[in-house]
Parts: C-alpha cells; sequence; structure tokens
C-alpha cells in the first residue's frame, strides 16, 4: 500500500477540497459534497449492511437490514429515499417471514438495476450465515410497490456487494458461503438475464478464508475480484474471460481486519475502493475504527485519498460504493450499528 499525505486542504464553498498528486503525476482532487446519517431516530434498535442504488437523475436509494441485533428475528430489510439531496424516513420493505408459526432474520441487501429489466433487491433469509437462504424482491416502478418474496432456486445472490452487467449483457453475482471451518468465495453467472445460473468457484484449493467480493472491470474482458479474507489484507482474483473462470486468490498490499469491502469503477476508468485500513483484534469489531477512500488505475498499486472515519474506538464497516450518471461518487457505510451514514464525493482527475 502506497500512502501519501494530504497536502492542501481548503474550504471553497462550504465544501472541503482535497488535491493531491498520484505518484508524483496524476492530480486528483476529492471534494466533499454531503456527509450525514440518513436517518437519526430509527424504528429500530440497530442497523448494519447497506447496499446503495440510483434511481434516477437526483435521486438515490439505500437498503440495510435493522432489528433488535444482528441476527434477530424481527431484523427486516429497511430502506430510504434520497431526492434532490433529503433523505426520506426509514421504509420497511420485507421480513423475513416463512410461515404464520416461523420466522428469521433478513441478512446483507443488495441492490440491482439491469439494463432493461425492473430494479431488484437480493437479501437472504435464515438464523445465520451458514443457514440462510436467497431472497428477492422487484420492483417495476422505481421502488415505490414492491413484488412478493422470491426465493433464488440454486443461487444465493450477491452476499455483499453490487452485481454487475458485462457489456457481453451477462450478469455477474459476487457471491460467497460460510461455514464454521471454511469461507470460499464464488461467482453467480448468467447470459440470459437471471433465468439460469452458472456457479463459478474461485481457487477452492486455497485455504484462506474469503467471503463478500467487490467486482471491477478493465478494458477487454478482464475482472478483477477483491474479496474481504482473514489473511490481514484484501485477496484478489482475476477473470481473463468475462468471468467464466478465475485466477488464483493472491494477497494483496490492501490491509484489512476481516471486514466488508467494496469497489467501483469509475466513467474514467479510475478505481475507488472503500475499505478498513487497519489489521483485525482480539475481537471481531477491533479494527472498524478506521474507513478511507483509495484509488488506483491497475488494481495493484492502491493510494489513500480520503478519510471518511479516523476514529480511536467505534464501528464504521460496511461500505456501499456507486457512480451517479452525473459522475457523482456516493458512499453509505454502518455507523456504529445506529445509523447508516452517506458521503458524496467529486473526485476529479487532473
Amino acid at each position: 500500500m502506497i500512502r501519501i499525505d494530504v497536502g492542501k486542504k481548503c474550504l471553497i464553498m462550504l465544501l472541503l477540497a482535497i488535491s493531491l498528486r498520484i505518484q508524483g503525476q496524476q492530480k486528483i482532487e476529492v471534494q466533499t459534497l454531503s456527509k450525514e446519517n440518513i436517518f437519526t431516530l430509527a424504528p429500530f434498535k440497530q442497523c448494519h449492511a447497506s447496499s446503495l442504488i440510483e434511481l434516477g437523475k437526483n435521486t438515490l436509494m439505500s437498503a440495510w437490514f435493522g432489528g433488535s441485533y444482528e441476527g434477530a428475528k424481527d431484523v427486516c430489510i429497511w430502506a430510504s429515499i434520497n431526492k434532490k439531496g433529503k433523505w426520506n424516513a426509514p421504509i420497511c420493505l420485507v421480513c423475513g417471514v416463512v410461515s404464520d408459526s416461523l420466522r428469521y432474520a433478513c441478512w446483507n441487501p443488495v441492490l440491482f438495476r439491469t439494463r432493461k429489466k425492473g430494479l431488484k433487491l437480493y437479501y437472504k433469509v435464515g438464523p445465520n450465515p451458514r443457514e440462510w437462504v436467497g431472497m428477492e424482491i422487484i420492483s417495476n416502478d422505481n421502488g415505490k410497490t414492491w413484488s412478493k418474496p422470491y426465493h433464488l432456486k440454486g443461487i444465493l445472490g450477491p452476499i455483499k456487494n453490487k452485481p454487475i452487467e458485462l457489456a457481453s449483457g451477462s450478469w455477474l453475482n459476487p457471491s460467497s458461503t460460510e461455514t464454521l471451518t471454511q469461507w470460499k468465495a464464488f461467482m453467480e453467472r448468467s447470459t440470459d438475464k437471471g433465468k439460469t445460473w452458472k456457479v463459478i468457484p474461485i481457487d477452492t484449493s486455497n485455504e484462506a478464508k474469503v467471503i463478500q467480493p467487490t467486482l471491477l472491470v478493465y478494458p477487454g474482458r478482464k475482472i478483477q475480484a477483491l474479496c474481504r479474507s482473514n489473511q490481514n489484507c484484501v485477496m484478489e482474483s482475476y477473470s481473463m474471460d468475462d468471468g467464466q473462470s478465475w485466477s488464483e486468490l493472491k494477497k494483496t498490499n490492501i490491509l484489512n481486519p476481516n471486514s466488508g469491502i467494496d469497489a467501483v469503477t469509475l466513467q474514467s476508468g479510475l478505481q475507488v475502493l472503500v475499505y478498513n485500513p487497519m489489521q483485525s483484534g482480539k475481537e471481531w469489531v477491533h479494527g472498524r475504527n478506521k474507513l478511507n477512500v483509495a484509488i488506483s488505475r491497475d488494481g495493484i498499486v492502491w493510494t489513500d485519498i480520503y478519510k471518511l472515519e479516523d476514529q480511536q474506538e467505534g464501528e464504521y464497516s460496511y461500505p456501499a460504493i456507486i457512480q451517479s450518471t452525473d459522475g457523482m461518487v456516493h458512499i453509505t457505510y454502518t455507523d456504529n450499528r445506529k445509523s447508516i451514514k452517506y458521503v458524496s464525493l467529486k473526485i476529479k482527475e487532473e
């Protein structure tokens, strides 16, 4: 990991602008357009694992799970819509009701819109990540109303991070499974708009625990999967054939305390990653008190350009990141399990 100090900070029209040169050549300017909690008074005690999508011009949607505590039977999927800079009150979209007498927790919502289909919300239902099943609901009116829950057959769906639709039209879900002794990442690939799926493993012989891939695209058919791991770093795998096969997992120089990450390829081709830049501690929450934004041109050398959080303690984790059609970068993440924080940035290259 190459780290450089921010050289110049200035307040311009109440926007924080940070300018720096990457490797002495490319100049990057980062402006903070917004930084706020989506809600302050919540109808649940805890929340976690947000997802984010653009609904239209100046309109975003964020979804997360919320309830008494992670894994409790009252945990449902909640959402809020941001119109012209203002978030509405959280709305419950779906709960884990299996039958009149059976109910489980909801987990890890993932919002996804395809080029020709409606808006999808993937999520999981079950007593824990080892026994959960993949579910989805669909909206054909841009999130105003939703279908009944549908149990995914043969797949789990994207586990934490957003799918991508490739130039070929294929869909790629970054997915994974967890058992008490083994975590494995894999891809779910569909060439027929989600009617059928092929599950493609990633380096099954590797003994490292890896889950929750996030996907970055490059020219040609090259895709990079960055994965959360138990190795105190992010691990990576590459596909050179549109996601049909994947290379061996290798360690990167990106620190990771076994916590969720997310990344996005910008319209310019710049790669942007949100991650906790720390190592694991004695407790699972250790290492989640700092949260950074890093950029890369090649997916190999990453440079921190922005600190979302830099606290002595607390949990700031499970980020989601997208770029809207106007070029702005939008990020959400867990704020101490009490709220979901939202940040919008303008990343300008000169």
